[in-house]
């Protein structure tokens, strides 16, 4: 029999990874769900309060984690407003993979050898061999807003923790995680890219309306329910990296967007 030492010792360890476990799950919940509340994330996670409450706060002196006010809904009550959480970019990274400045290097190298169209092209490229392997499924879908929530869990499987909402006459498709948004904060060819690749597939003129490469908590995109005329969508432009020669500009400056320039 251990002597009663080694015994506790034993329990600390397990207790140890437990708790790691537990809070590497909180930490995913703000991830795929953020901004969430105590009581949001207890419910999901099957928690006490109080244990969700340790783990945040853990999240929160490591500055992985975040909170504001929670938006207030109907007549102002009594009491402080609900706080809700949401992971930091230096949260995000513990998902990330560990290839971002390579990636920057090589599309850093690419712009200054090939010039800016090259790197637009290789955006395209990149988000039309991810469109196509889904495009299938998400096609058949009878209209845009069940198209947006295929596209959502095609995302998903794509490490993209998507989601998709109907809300009013459309839906808000919303992308908790991006795998490449350090790489997009300097090149936004791929946010460009993404936005397109996700009209042409729906059917219908998507609005971007926050990156989380341009310091936004998630990637929200807004699909209207009605069909437009196909000339009026934004097409996938072709990946002709000989086009366009003298639109070269600054990886860092974001060109102007083709769906502003499809609404001219």
């Amino acid at each position: 029999m251990a002597p009663a030492g080694e015994i506790r010792n034993i329990d600390v360890v397990k207790n140890v990874g437990t708790d790691r476990r537990t809070r590497e799950a909180v930490a995913r919940m703000l991830l795929e769900h953020g901004p969430v509340t105590v009581a949001q994330v207890a419910d999901a996670l099957g928690l006490s309060p109080a244990a969700v409450r340790r783990h945040l706060d853990a999240l929160l002196a490591l500055g992985q984690a975040s909170y504001r006010s929670a938006p207030r809904r109907g007549p102002r009550g009594r009491g402080r407003p609900a706080k809700v959480f949401l992971l930091t970019a230096a949260g995000r990274a513990q998902f990330e993979h560990t290839y971002d400045d390579l990636a920057v290097a090589a599309l850093r190298f690419l712009f200054e050898r090939e010039g800016e169209q090259a790197v637009r092209s290789f955006a395209e490229r990149r988000v039309t061999d991810l469109v196509e392997r889904h495009r299938a499924t998400v096609a058949a879908a009878p209209n845009p807003v069940a198209r947006a929530q295929l596209l959502a869990a095609a995302l998903s499987t794509e490490g993209y923790a998507a989601s998709a909402e109907h809300l009013g006459a459309g839906a808000q498709l919303c992308q908790h995680h991006c795998p490449v948004s350090h790489v997009a904060a300097e090149f936004p060819q791929l946010c460009e890219a993404e936005t397109a690749a996700f009209a042409e597939l729906l059917g219908v003129h998507v609005q971007r309306l926050a990156t989380i490469a341009r310091g936004d908590a998630v990637c929200t995109t807004h699909v209207p329910e009605a069909r437009l005329p196909r000339r009026a969508r934004m097409a996938v432009p072709t990946l002709n990296p000989a086009s366009h020669p003298n639109q070269a500009s600054h990886p860092n400056q974001a060109p102007q967007n083709r769906m502003e320039a499809s609404e001219a």
